[in-house]
């Protein structure tokens, strides 16, 4: 018995047009992008207002509560580049709030755990 034949996804052309990119990205003008890299949380400061692009508005509305730049990437189906030039835009319009996530803290040495259990067993 043969199991059904998948039908191939054609590519959204208008999702990897570089044209369309660019004029996601503006014109580089000199300014330098927010120095932000894949697990940089961003969390939206305000409502999305009628003057933002609407990638721009979708990201404001995505992160209500905090994701990773790579998350925000991958619910756009954007490339990190852009994504990282529509948060620019937004951090410079104070609409964004980003933060680097929080590391845990490094565990103690072994050494010096056994030496405190130790002293609390003679107790």
């Amino acid at each position: 018995m043969k199991s059904p034949r998948r039908e191939r996804r054609e590519a959204d052309p208008e999702l990897s047009d570089p044209e369309r990119l660019y004029v996601l990205t503006g014109d580089p003008d000199g300014n330098e992008r927010a120095a932000l890299d894949l697990v940089t949380m961003i969390v939206a400061k305000a409502q999305p207002t009628p003057t933002v692009q609407p990638e721009q508005a979708v990201i404001l509305r995505l992160c209500q509560a905090p994701l990773s730049v790579a998350e925000i990437s991958a619910y756009l189906g954007l490339p990190f580049s852009v994504v990282t030039s529509l948060l620019t835009e937004l951090l410079a319009a104070d609409l964004i709030e980003s933060r680097a996530p929080i590391v845990r803290a490094t565990l103690p040495d072994r050494s010096l755990l056994e030496a405190v259990m130790h002293g609390l067993q003679r107790l």
